[in-house]
């Protein structure tokens, strides 16, 4: 597509990602020079009124920008994401729950909270529900049960995933996390251990793709709009 926007010359953005398949296009930060990092944020703010997901935007790049760019998005720092403002509200009306093994796994969790915000969905958050103290995910059961999808994170064995598969009859997006000691080999073991959940009707998504479950949930929740 032609570019008549201010996006640099050297990025092809995508206009129509929302009409074609109903979700937005957004901007992952890892590995981008950092001034086509400042020209997008400078084109998406509260300023110019038109905003987009930065993800994987580390802090030591997002203060490293002038303080007028800074005051231009909502920036949070522990999910590394960042927009000006949230879409409206999905009016599909539904709730998604995300819920979290523990506060080790939170910048994941948070990268999808982030990303259920910015879309506009309602959605509430769940943390420290690990199961080696099972009596945490007990209690907070009675109210994820309120929601209409649940998105849990977890790292390690990622045992909380078969105990709430278990537990739910709710569309469960499960995502490994790369916390844990030696054998955990960053998230592998997690993703391993979802895979092969005896609790059946799991979607599993890649190591710390907190986005990646938000954006599923999303396209769960844009079937009742059809």
């Amino acid at each position: 597509m032609k570019n008549t926007q201010n996006t640099p010359q050297h990025v092809h953005f995508d206009y129509s990602r929302k009409e074609r398949l109903g979700l937005p296009e957004a901007i992952f930060c890892e590995g981008k020079d950092r001034s086509i990092i400042l020209s997008l944020l400078q084109e998406f703010n509260k300023n110019t009124g038109k905003s987009i997901l930065f993800t994987r935007l580390s802090p030591e790049i997002f203060y490293s920008f002038p303080s007028e760019v800074q005051e231009g998005v909502s920036y949070h720092t522990l999910s590394r994401t960042a927009f000006a403002f949230a879409l409206p509200a999905h009016a599909s009306k539904k709730k998604v729950a995300v819920v979290s093994a523990g506060s080790a796994d939170a910048q994941t969790a948070w990268e999808s909270s982030r990303t259920l915000e910015y879309l506009g969905i309602d959605h509430t958050m769940f943390e420290d529900c690990g199961v080696a103290g099972l009596w945490r995910i007990q209690k907070a059961l009675p109210e994820i049960e309120e929601h209409d999808i649940v998105i849990a994170v977890a790292g390690l064995d990622a045992a909380l995933i078969s105990v709430l598969g278990g537990l739910t009859k709710k569309p469960l997006l499960a995502v490994p996390s790369s916390v844990g000691y030696g054998m955990a080999k960053h998230g592998e073991t997690a993703l391993s251990s979802m895979l092969v959940s005896c609790s059946s009707g799991i979607s599993v998504f890649n190591i710390d793709n907190g986005f990646g479950a938000a954006c599923a949930a999303a396209r769960i929740l844009n079937m009742f709009l059809s």
